[in-house]
């Protein structure tokens, strides 16, 4: 196995939060993903490789050892499922909250409710715990058009301001999981390659600490 470690990371917000922590462990990117067509990034370690993939795709790569790290949101990771990979620090970046959201005046229907959201996994074992039995409507984005038309009774989908809510009527109506991005790690390269991703979880952890106390 190449001794070299590759980091998946997705652009946008991300991306732009994690190059700070990179940078503590001396890792500099060479190339910026929003200008570089570039998706292999090199950087100023010549061990050190970044892969740029949506943010969807993290969890899947890190699993099936295509990367060795990579940072998801867990939203991404409990969509996922987690399977093939260790979700090792909670990097405390990228927060939010994945709620169900409706109308504030129209109580949720208790049965046939139909849910719209792209988190279909999160969703479905979120009511299946609660035992509501829902429709699952999957959708990949403009989630909130779906109550104005009467696609769905509610929504589930992440939360940052909630103005995007608000400016289509819209209000949170129940918490599911705050949402904050982690590093995790491939199984097998954990073993295999234990020395070096040590070191990176140590150098990461003690900045993400520091961040903390001074918060």
């Amino acid at each position: 196995m190449s001794k070299t470690l590759t980091i998946a990371l997705s652009k946008g917000r991300i991306f732009k939060d994690t190059v700070p922590l990179l940078r503590a462990a001396g890792i500099e990117p060479l190339d910026d993903p929003e200008t570089s067509r570039k998706l292999v990034l090199d950087t100023s370690r010549d061990d050190v490789k970044i892969v740029i993939i949506r943010a969807t795709d993290v969890p899947t790569y890190v699993q099936y050892g295509a990367a060795d790290l990579g940072v998801a949101g867990k939203d991404v990771l409990m969509e996922h499922g987690g399977e093939g990979l260790y979700e090792m620090i909670d990097l405390k970046i990228a927060n939010c909250k994945l709620m169900v959201a409706g109308f504030s005046n129209r109580p949720l229907p208790d049965t046939n409710l139909k849910v719209a959201t792209k988190f279909v996994n999160c969703a479905r074992r979120y009511f299946a715990s609660q035992g509501r039995q829902v429709d699952i409507i999957k959708l990949y984005g403009s989630m909130e058009l779906a109550p104005l038309v009467g696609l769905a009774d509610c929504i589930v989908d992440l939360v940052d301001t909630g103005n995007t809510l608000r400016a289509n009527g819209l209000a949170p109506l129940e918490h599911m999981a705050d949402i904050s991005s982690r590093l995790v790690v491939n199984k097998a390269a954990m073993k295999l390659k234990h020395d070096s991703i040590q070191d990176l979880l140590t150098q990461i952890q003690s900045v993400v600490a520091q961040r903390n106390q001074q918060v």
